[in-house]
């Protein structure tokens, strides 16, 4: 694990920018192709606006969701909206975008969210693995991607051998789609960014060992894969 400490968020969103478009231009030297699995929110729009302007091979690159509610893509809190509102833009308008479903069935119990998370396993099956980068954000609760601690699927989550999972937050709204735990740890290089005072406590805090209520910590205690923690 390496920390990168920027002195704002803008600071941040451009300095890692710049890291993500290294991997994926080294990806693309050595195999012809990259894969970026990215987070949704409000935090990563900074990010994804330095990342979508600089020079790289777009169309050599598939972007991903890490985590996805399960709304319309037209749903004010859409993942698939909000990339491609901010992301696949300008030079990066070339990337390709597969996200984990099309429509939603017209309920969605746990039932039904299996057979979603079935679906977006056989559609990721198709993609390059292992994916190249994969950019994390975390909540004050500790989740990272949609691994919610206590809630309903977050124990397949954990421990599935596919790359998708179904949770539903007993915290937050939505049920979600999330890549699982060892398909995070599978990628070649894991980035976390943390802003906020109130974040970083919980990091420190994650950081001390693994711990399943803190589902961040299990991305950070690990030797599997190499993580890039940037904090401001």
């Amino acid at each position: 694990m390496k920390e990168h400490a920027c002195n704002s968020a803008a600071e941040l969103a451009w300095q890692l920018a710049d890291s993500i478009a290294e991997r994926l231009h080294g990806a693309i030297n050595l195999r012809g192709h990259a894969v970026l699995a990215v987070s949704g929110g409000k935090s990563p729009i900074a990010l994804f606006e330095a990342l979508r302007v600089l020079p790289l091979e777009w169309q050599r690159v598939t972007v991903l969701l890490v985590d996805e509610r399960c709304v319309p893509h037209d749903h004010a809190e859409s993942n698939t909206a909000l990339v491609r509102r901010h992301l696949l833009q300008d030079a990066a308008a070339a990337a390709t975008f597969v996200p984990f479903f099309d429509t939603l069935p017209d309920t969605l119990d746990d039932a039904a969210l299996r057979r979603l998370a079935d679906a977006a396993n056989r559609r990721l099956a198709t993609q390059p693995w292992p994916m190249d980068m994969a950019v994390l954000g975390m909540g004050e609760d500790g989740h990272t991607a949609s691994l919610f601690p206590g809630a309903p699927g977050l124990g397949k989550a954990l421990h599935s051998s596919g790359p998708v999972a179904w949770v539903r937050p007993t915290t937050a709204p939505h049920a979600r789609l999330t890549l699982t735990l060892p398909a995070l740890l599978a990628t070649r290089e894991l980035a976390l960014s943390i802003s906020g005072a109130s974040k970083l406590a919980v990091y420190q805090q994650a950081r001390l060992g693994a711990d399943e209520t803190l589902p961040v910590s299990l991305i950070l205690n690990q030797h599997q894969t190499p993580v890039n923690v940037w904090m401001a």
